[in-house]
């Protein structure tokens, strides 16, 4: 729940074209302790007000010559785009009451003021909506979890298959390859037992870091478990273009890495899958990338493996032979 010094410190919008009522307001507001309140006499320039302030609570005045508070709360509807409008409508009039309550104000209080009255409501409509902003920091916290490694903050297997699924469809109507790099890293059992879970979890976030900065914006790097990661490249002309960027994550991550006090020496083993020549969907090529990755370890330390090996003679087995040598 907001706290009292929450809600004293919410940030209050009173809008009216009756300078006499903004100050009475005003002085209310003052009094009871509320610190961030200000005012406007010009009904139009609530909605961009409120789009650079975003305001805890709007007390609107209902009527107001040329734009009225409908009009306002037309305005507001769109920028909450159908969050909790704070809008605490301000009238004289009975009828407008209910046809306020229908356009989307959450509350409102009559003319002339009774102060109790604008104090309880006021009170209470903020605590409502610093509640309601509180659930949703919660439940965006929430998704992100469940959308993303807890450790590095890198997307999971379940966000992983999704960009993936979005990347093989736009890779099928443009016609190119997406590449899928499952890495593991060489050892990591050893170096977790000598340096500990700590020493171990700050190597996984390094190798994290590592990874997102030699891969390209539009790349997906993703941890599934353990010391496993997958790297997905999109856009790639033909699958050879998946060497170099795969032989770029094995040597920076063969760089030694500063554990708390101690250096320590990593390397990886990679295995490629090529859409859409090992597979069609994104399980399988996961899939296949993770049996080229078992043939790579079974070949030893900081090497690749294709999912489906270039022959000799054919034009990707030159590059893959061209960029062993580069390296």
């Amino acid at each position: 729940m907001p706290s009292r010094d929450d809600i004293l410190n919410a940030k209050i919008l009173i809008v009216d074209d009756n300078a006499d009522n903004i100050d009475l307001l005003s002085e209310i507001l003052r009094d009871i302790g509320y610190t961030r309140v200000s005012a406007t006499m010009a009904s139009d320039t609530v909605c961009a007000l409120h789009e650079k302030n975003r305001y805890d609570l709007i007390l609107l005045d209902l009527q107001m010559p040329d734009f009225d508070g409908f009009q306002v709360m037309d305005g507001l509807r769109e920028i909450e785009q159908g969050s909790y409008l704070p809008v605490l409508a301000v009238t004289a009039q009975p009828h407008f009451k209910v046809q306020a309550l229908e356009a989307g104000a959450r509350d409102f209080i009559s003319k002339p003021f009774d102060l109790h009255e604008v104090r309880q409501r006021i009170y209470n409509m903020l605590e409502v909506r610093l509640l309601y902003e509180q659930l949703a920091q919660y439940s965006k916290a929430q998704q992100m979890l469940a959308l993303h490694d807890a450790l590095t903050g890198l997307p999971n297997r379940r966000l992983l298959e999704d960009r993936l699924t979005t990347a093989l469809q736009h890779a099928k109507r443009s016609q190119l390859k997406v590449a899928v790099l499952y890495l593991d890293l060489d050892g990591f059992k050893e170096i977790n037992d000598n340096c500990g879970h700590a020493g171990g979890d700050a190597l996984l976030k390094l190798v994290a870091q590592r990874l997102i900065s030699s891969s390209r914006q539009e790349d997906t790097v993703a941890r599934i478990g353990g010391d496993e990661f997958i790297v997905v490249l999109e856009q790639l002309a033909d699958g050879s273009d998946a060497l170099h960027p795969a032989h770029k994550l094995l040597d920076i991550i063969c760089a030694p890495c500063q554990i708390s006090d101690a250096t320590v020496h990593v390397s990886a083993s990679i295995g490629i899958s090529i859409y859409p020549d090992d597979a069609a969907n994104a399980a399988d090529l996961i899939a296949c990338a993770d049996g080229a990755l078992y043939q790579a370890k079974r070949a030893g330390k900081n090497q690749l493996h294709l999912s489906a090996p270039a022959r000799p003679g054919s034009a990707l087995f030159g590059k893959l032979v061209a960029a062993d040598k580069s390296r």
